[in-house]
C-alpha cells in the first residue's frame, strides 16, 4: 500500500495525473482506427462480369442486358454466346445456357470508389482471402498481446509504449503502399500485433497511477475513447475515398505521439517493481511540483518503504510456504476439480462469445443495408452509454445479474432482427445497435466478473488464457460476416443465438458481488459448490468442513484454506 499512500501526498488525482491520464487516453483512438479500418479496406461493393461487348462500361446494366448475360444475381458468370447486336436486342433465342467465368469485373462505386477487395479481385472464390486478412489481423492482436505485454514488463512502460507506436506507423504506410495482398496482409498483421503493444501498455498506465478506488473510472473512460476511434474512423472514410490513401491517413496521426516521449513518464509503480526507488520519488516530485503540492524526498521514501517492506514480508511469506507445499498452482489446476472446471468452462464461453459477436456486428455493418456510414458511426456511439451504464450500475447490482442480462439483450435484439421484414430498415438497424450497446456492456463486466471468479494464486495466468479465448473468437468473426454472402441475416443469426446461450448459462456462475475474493484453489472450488445440506457456499462465510469442502491435494492447509498470492 506504499504507492497508494505515496499518492495521496502528491494531490491524488490531481491535475499532473488528469493530463497524463487524458494523453494516455488518447492513444487508444489510433487503435480503434487500425482495429475498425478493414471494414472500409475490405469493403466488398456490388460487381459483375465486364461483358465481351462492353469497353470501360459502368456497372449499372439496363434489366434486360443483365437476364441476357448473366445466369445468376451474383456477377461471377456470364453466358457463353454471340453477343451480337440481333441477341442484344432480343431478335435471336439463347440455344445454351452454358456459363464462362469471368476474366474482369466491374464495381459498383456509388458507395466505394474503391477497396482492397475491387483492386486485387477479390471476389467469386476468392472472398474468403478477404476475410483471411482480416482473421490475420486478429492473429498479430494476439501475438501482440503476449509478446508487448512480458516486454513492459522487463523493460518498462514507456520504451515499449513508443516502440509500438514506430512500429504501427511503419507498417501502417507499408500496408497504404503495398503492391499486392500478401504484402498488405503481412504488413496488417504487424499493425494488429502494434495495437495490443499500444492499447494494453496505455491501459496498464493509466490503472497504475490512480488508486484503488479510480481505477473501475480510470479503465472504462480508457474504453470510451477506443469508441471515441470507432466513430472517427467513419468521419476519415467520408472525407478519404481511395483505400490506399484512407489506411495512410489513419496510420499518420500516429505521429503526433512522438511527442509523448518527453512529457509521458515512465510508470512508478513499475520503477518500484524494479527496485529504481530514486528514479520514481523524481517522477513523483515533478507531478507534487505541478500540483503545487509540498513534500519532501524523505516523506516519500518512508511511505514507499513501507510498502516495500510488506511486500517482502508476503514474498518471503509465500516462498516459504512454497517450499513447504511443492510446485504453485498452475491453470491447469483449474481443469481437475469438478466445480472449478465447470466455472472455468463457462467463463471461456463468455470470453469466446463476447469478443466474437463484439467483433462481428462491428465489422458487420456493411451488411445492414441503408447508409453504411451513419450505420458504423452508430455502431461506435451506442458503446458510450455501454460504459456509462456499468459506472452507475456495476457496483450496484451485482456483475451476474449485469452480464447475464446484457448478453440476453444482446441475443433477443439481434434474433429479432432476422424476423423483423427487410422494408423495416430502421427497425432492424436500431435492434442490430441495441444488440451492440448490450454486448458491450457484456465486454465491460467480464473482464471484473472473471477476475472475482478465479483463485489469486492463478488470476493471471487464468484472465490471460480467458484472452487468448476472446482472441480466438475475434479470428474467426470476420469469417462469420462472410457467411452474410450466403445470407445476409445468417451472421446476426449466429450472434444472436450465441449471445442468448451464453447469457443463460451464466446464470450458473455464483454472485461475486460484496463476497470476499478468492484466495486458493480451494477456495475456488468450494465457491459456489452445491453441498450435501444443500447449501451454496455463495457468502463467503466459513462452513464445517464435508468431504467435498476438504483440502485439495495438498494445495490448501489444515482448513483448506491458503493465503499465497497477493490480492488482485
Amino acid at each position: 500500500m506504499g504507492y497508494d499512500e505515496a499518492i495521496v501526498h502528491l494531490g491524488d488525482f490531481g491535475r499532473y495525473q488528469k493530463i497524463i491520464y487524458f494523453l494516455i487516453c488518447l492513444t487508444s483512438i489510433p487503435v480503434a482506427f487500425h482495429k475498425l479500418a478493414g471494414v472500409f479496406l475490405l469493403a466488398k461493393p456490388d460487381f459483375r462480369c465486364v461483358l465481351p461487348f462492353e469497353n470501360g462500361s459502368s456497372y449499372d446494366l439496363e434489366p434486360h442486358l443483365w437476364n441476357l448475360s448473366y445466369s445468376g444475381k451474383d456477377g461471377c458468370s456470364y453466358y457463353d454466346v454471340e453477343y451480337s447486336e440481333a441477341y442484344l436486342e432480343g431478335n435471336i433465342t439463347r440455344k445454351s445456357n452454358d456459363t464462362k467465368s469471368c476474366s474482369s469485373y466491374v464495381y459498383d462505386q456509388s458507395k466505394y470508389l474503391n477497396s482492397a477487395v475491387t483492386e486485387w479481385n477479390l471476389v467469386c472464390g476468392r472472398e474468403f482471402l478477404a476475410a483471411t486478412s482480416d482473421s490475420l489481423f486478429m492473429f498479430g492482436v494476439l501475438l501482440g498481446s503476449i509478446v508487448f505485454g512480458q516486454l513492459s514488463d522487463k523493460y518498462g512502460r514507456k520504451p515499449i509504449l513508443f516502440a509500438s507506436l514506430v512500429i504501427q506507423v511503419i507498417f501502417g504506410v507499408l500496408a497504404g503502399v503495398a503492391p499486392e495482398y500478401f504484402t498488405y496482409t503481412f504488413a496488417r498483421l504487424m499493425v494488429g500485433a502494434t495495437t495490443s503493444g499500444v492499447f494494453l501498455v496505455a491501459y496498464v498506465v493509466a490503472m497504475e497511477m490512480v488508486g484503488p478506488d479510480k481505477r473501475l473510472y480510470a479503465g472504462i473512460f480508457v474504453m470510451m475513447f477506443f469508441s471515441v476511434g470507432f466513430m472517427l474512423t467513419a468521419v476519415f472514410a467520408y472525407f478519404v475515398h481511395d483505400w490506399r490513401w484512407l489506411q495512410i491517413a489513419l496510420t499518420l496521426p500516429g505521429l503526433i505521439f512522438m511527442c509523448y516521449y518527453w512529457i509521458i513518464p515512465e510508470s512508478a509503480r513499475w520503477l518500484l517493481s524494479k527496485g529504481r526507488k530514486e528514479c520514481a520519488i523524481a517522477n513523483m516530485q515533478k507531478a507534487a511540483r505541478f500540483n503545487k503540492v509540498e513534500v519532501t524526498n524523505e516523506a516519500l521514501s518512508e511511505l514507499l518503504d513501507e510498502g516495500e517492506t510488506s511486500e517482502e514480508k508476503a514474498k518471503q511469506k509465500l516462498e516459504d510456504e512454497d517450499k513447504d507445499e511443492g510446485p504453485p498452482p498452475s491453470v491447469w489446476d483449474l481443469f481437475c476439480y469438478p466445480n472449478l472446471r465447470r466455472k472455468t468452462l463457462l467463463i471461456f464461453l463468455d470470453w469466446l462469445v463476447t469478443s466474437g459477436v463484439y467483433y462481428g456486428l462491428s465489422w458487420n455493418t456493411n451488411n445492414l443495408g441503408g447508409n453504411v456510414l451513419l450505420n458504423f458511426v452508430i455502431s461506435g456511439a451506442v458503446e458510450i452509454p455501454a460504459y456509462v451504464f456499468l459506472l452507475l450500475t456495476l457496483n450496484r447490482w451485482g456483475r451476474r445479474s449485469i452480464l447475464c442480462g446484457c448478453l440476453v439483450m444482446a441475443g433477443l435484439s439481434l434474433l429479432a432482427t432476422v424476423v423483423i421484414p427487410s422494408r423495416m430498415h430502421s427497425l432492424i438497424v436500431a435492434c442490430a445497435m441495441l444488440g451492440k450497446l448490450a454486448i458491450t456492456a457484456s465486454y465491460g463486466t467480464v473482464y471484473i466478473f472473471s477476475a472475482e471468479q478465479f483463485p489469486t494464486v492463478v488470476r493471471n495466468v487464468a484472465l490471460g488464457a480467458a484472452s487468448m479465448v476472446a482472441r480466438i473468437s475475434g479470428m474467426m468473426a470476420p469469417f462469420l460476416t462472410f457467411l452474410a454472402t450466403i445470407w445476409q441475416p445468417l451472421p446476426l443469426l449466429i450472434c444472436g443465438s450465441l449471445a442468448l446461450a451464453a447469457g443463460l448459462l451464466s446464470l450458473l456462475l455464483p454472485k461475486t458481488h460484496n463476497k470476499p475474493m478468492l484466495e486458493t484453489i480451494a477456495d475456488g472450488e468450494r465457491f459456489g459448490k452445491k453441498t450435501k445440506g444443500d447449501v451454496y457456499l455463495e457468502t463467503g462465510q466459513e462452513m464445517r468442513q464435508t468431504p467435498e469442502t476438504q483440502p485439495l491435494n495438498g494445495s490448501a492447509d489444515s482448513n483448506g484454506l491458503k493465503s499465497n498470492g497477493q490480492k488482485f
